[in-house]
């Protein structure tokens, strides 16, 4: 130990205390006795810390203060009891609740597990895709390019086309995804006006016709009305066709 260094630590020390027994303090004490310098020094750090201390001895203590020292301690012990019990039994009901789910779980009749898609719902949401902004992944009136589209994204692409819906405009394709299915959208005009940014009003949806529960099992068009669309939904070959437009079953009817 250096000069410097034993300044340094009797910085830290206060006559009259038990600092003197700490070793590094007694260390730069006994150096301190053999250095002149040092020692001159330590004299007038003690000095320093005399003042200091009959400086602080003079002040008077508030009233209440040690009252309110002991309040605040209880007050915050009972704060940190209370967040401690809050946390417990939030974790408790957490426990519970986990287990109350998977008990539930456990016990729910296996009937109630969700069945195949149905029919209703298909036709719905096919209609709401139509009806909705959409854009076509593949603008084209080539038909084997839609095909070829189709095929590509793995959606059912082996479709026959009724004869009067072979004449009709096509504009275009996309690859819808529904209950885990992909379904092909096939967009078609009808000659009528269109509105700004609508790629067409005529509408064919392919799916695979195991995929969705109550799909009719017969090739001849079944109608339905879903507000102002009309729709006729057939199976051919295990594929379902869905046709919609805007109108009633005689302007589907010309399409079939």
């Amino acid at each position: 130990m250096n000069h410097d260094e034993a300044k340094n630590i009797l910085l830290l020390y206060r006559p009259g205390t038990a600092d003197a027994e700490d070793p590094q303090i007694a260390g730069a004490l006994a150096l301190a006795k053999r250095e002149p310098e040092l020692t001159r020094w330590l004299e007038g750090h003690c000095v320093r810390q005399e003042a200091l201390r009959a400086e602080f001895g003079q002040i008077a203590v508030p009233a209440g203060l040690k009252e309110q020292i002991i309040s605040e301690r209880a007050a915050l012990v009972k704060r940190s009891s209370q967040r401690r019990k809050i946390f417990v039994v939030a974790a408790a009901t957490a426990i519970v609740v986990s287990l109350v789910a998977v008990a539930a779980l456990e016990f729910l009749p296996r009937q109630v597990q969700p069945k195949a898609p149905t029919l209703a719902n298909y036709q719905s949401t096919m209609v709401g895709f139509a009806l909705g902004p959409y854009g076509m992944a593949l603008a084209t009136n080539d038909v084997e390019q839609i095909r070829n589209f189709l095929a590509h994204g793995h959606a059912p692409a082996d479709y026959t086309l009724p004869a009067p819906l072979e004449k009709a405009a096509a504009t275009g394709c996309t690859v819808k995804y529904w209950s885990g299915e992909r379904i092909s959208m096939i967009c078609f005009r009808t000659g009528k006006p269109l509105p700004p940014g609508r790629p067409g009003d005529l509408w064919l949806f392919v799916a695979d016709s195991a995929s969705i529960n109550g799909a009719p099992d017969t090739t001849a068009p079944q109608f339905a009305q879903i507000n102002q669309i009309v729709t006729a939904t057939w199976t051919q070959n295990g594929r379902l066709y869905l046709l919609a437009t805007e109108g009633n079953e005689q302007t589907i009817r010309k399409y079939l």
